[in-house]
């Protein structure tokens, strides 16, 4: 079972699809297609009737060569559509950041899930936030910074030690076991080839 604020996912009934919704210009799926409400509503629901367990929405892209975004405005993109989305669907709600105060500000409008792929590198307050509100926490390892992911000739190993880190923060922030996801990082600063290493380790 995953725990998710009020959410108990089963994860060995049936694989759970996450539909992606970008609110932002330059993502590399969709970035520029739902920046009005209406749009990311549409998009949202068009996705959980196609099936999608989970809608996890980003207000910055992570493609290579991104902008990065100021807290402020990756708040004022993501906000009123978790606000209404909250009030229109019943699945879990998932915010795509890094960091705490877009993570609190997506818990407090109704995300039951914070997406960190910075595994809690770069804001480890993300894990105090999980760790008060209840929520799920998904952590994942990324390879793109070598200050925070030193590359050797293993990487499956690299990610070992990245995600047990990750792990680490995170218990001792007081998160539960059971609120923790890993996510591999597919095409995060490692190659074809080393994604599908990942894979399969």
């Amino acid at each position: 079972i995953f725990r998710a604020g009020m959410y108990l996912l089963s994860l060995y009934e049936k694989t759970l699809v996450m539909g992606i919704l970008n609110i932002t210009p330059d993502s590399f799926s969709d970035g520029g297609r739902y920046l009005s409400l209406e749009k990311a509503l549409g998009q949202a629901k068009s996705m959980i009737d196609s099936g999608a367990d989970i809608i996890d929405i980003g207000g910055e892209s992570s493609r290579p060569g991104y902008e990065p975004v100021e807290a402020e405005e990756e708040i004022r993109r993501i906000i009123p559509v978790i606000l209404a989305l909250k009030r229109q669907v019943s699945v879990p709600i998932s915010v795509d950041t890094w960091k705490s105060s877009v993570a609190s500000a997506a818990i407090e409008a109704g995300a039951s899930i914070i997406n960190d792929v910075w595994g809690l590198r770069r804001d480890p307050r993300v894990a105090d936030i999980a760790s008060k509100t209840g929520s799920g926490l998904i952590m994942m390892f990324n390879a793109t910074d070598p200050v925070f992911a030193p590359k050797s000739e293993d990487i499956v190993s690299d990610a070992v030690k990245y995600l047990t880190e990750s792990i680490r923060t995170a218990r001792n922030a007081g998160v539960k076991d059971d609120q923790m996801m890993i996510d591999p990082g597919i095409g995060f600063g490692v190659t074809t080839q080393e994604s599908l290493l990942l894979i399969r380790s």
